[in-house]
């Protein structure tokens, strides 16, 4: 039956991206027909098997089986992949450990959620700033995040990322967001935490969130706007790109699957590593993010992510603190013309927007070595400076 609801909402997703979904008779045919199916599949379809395991075996090329939703199948299999992650070609995997001092825990936040948190500092001198990062929806912080963070280090950063609950080896079912402000909220707390330690008190605090770790960090300032003293912001998810946004009858239909499917890996959708990397080669080496999340969005993670850029879209406005702003000029996952809206319509006096020519949504990992050297120094230059002015206004 599962498979059958999967083949309905593949069926409703074409229909819809169709001008066929635009006439009356359409609409009532297909919601008939989903409702027919929900009835029967109320009582039928099975939760998400909490038992299911990851097998890894480790004989050359290392092969994942089964399942990765909970926690202890992703940190088993990230151990395994760990050191391949070096031997990759990409320019964020050449790697130097001098002078850098990194350390990672598992914390128990006030909700009792166990979350995976890492930090990158510099092994000697002072830092100029601290950068707290927000990672994307398919992202951790210990893949690509890992080498960006270093070259951080190496302009004299200190580095701090967690997981979200549902991500990479944080706790929870992989991939599911019950509740985006509670995401956030994890995400303040666990950051302020870290504002306090004693070695930290008195130095310009920095969101860096890409991708829906733009929307995160949007939201972490919105909430908590005292707290940071500047943001940037690589391909935010202000707005899902019209290519990549569900059709209206669509979005109709997983808001009545919601309520009785929540976690389901239902949602169709779009391979969006083919739209977020443009250097094919790079493209290819995304498989070996394991921990990364690549399923079907689930229900209640869609409307989620839906209604948290609908949100932040009707806020711009309220945007008040320092902006670097990065997107490629032809992303298709994340929609640059809302990159331009904020930094039009936010009440920073202080904002930067960099475009990048035909550049797509990853930036910072999908794109040639050279266009990525381009945004790190971008990002570098502008710290720089905003750490100054920073210190010399405390």
């Amino acid at each position: 039956m599962e498979a059958l609801l999967e083949n309905w909402l593949e069926w409703a997703a074409a229909i819809s991206w169709t001008s066929a979904a635009t006439t009356t008779g359409a609409t009532v045919l297909l919601l008939c027909a989903m409702l027919t199916v929900l009835f029967q599949l109320q009582t039928t379809i099975p939760k998400i098997a909490s038992e299911k395991k990851s097998s890894v075996i480790a004989n050359g090329n290392i092969q994942i089986y089964e399942s990765l939703d909970w926690e202890p199948a992703r940190r088993g299999v990230f151990a395994a992949f760990q050191k391949l992650r070096l031997r990759l070609n990409h320019t964020l995997f050449y790697e130097n450990d001098a002078g850098v001092k990194s350390s990672e825990t598992y914390i128990v936040n006030s909700r009792g959620v166990e979350l995976f948190t890492k930090s990158w500092l510099p092994e000697t001198g002072k830092p100029k700033a601290v950068i707290f990062f927000c990672h994307g929806y398919g992202d951790t912080v210990t893949f690509y995040f890992e080498g960006i963070a270093r070259k951080l280090v190496a302009a004299q950063y200190a580095v701090f990322g967690m997981d979200y609950e549902g991500f990479g080896l944080s706790s929870g079912l992989h991939g599911y967001i019950h509740n985006f402000d509670i995401m956030v909220d994890d995400v303040i707390e666990h950051y302020a935490s870290v504002r306090e330690q004693p070695e930290l008190k008195g130095l310009p605090c920095f969101l860096f969130g890409e991708s829906m770790g733009g929307a995160v960090a949007l939201k972490a300032h919105l909430k908590r706007p005292s707290l940071w003293d500047g943001a940037v912001l690589v391909a935010p998810m202000c707005k899902i790109a019209e290519d990549m946004y569900p059709p209206w009858l669509l979005v109709q239909i997983l808001k009545m699957l919601a309520p009785l499917f929540p976690t389901g890996k239902l949602v169709p959708d779009r391979d969006v590593a083919a739209h977020a990397f443009r250097d094919p080669e790079k493209r290819k080496q995304v498989i070996y993010n394991v921990t990364g999340y690549g399923g079907r969005p689930r229900l209640k993670t869609a409307l989620e992510l839906l209604r948290a850029t609908d949100d932040i879209e009707a806020s711009l406005h309220k945007v008040s603190l320092p902006l670097l702003i990065l997107h490629g000029a032809a992303d298709r996952v994340t929609d640059p013309s809302v990159s331009k809206a904020l930094y039009e319509q936010s009440s920073s006096s202080d904002k930067t927007l960099h475009l990048y020519e035909d550049a797509w949504h990853c930036i910072l990992e999908g794109e040639s070595d050279e266009i990525i050297h381009k945004v790190l120094k971008d990002i570098i230059s502008w710290l720089d400076s905003h750490s100054t002015q920073s210190l010399g206004n405390s």
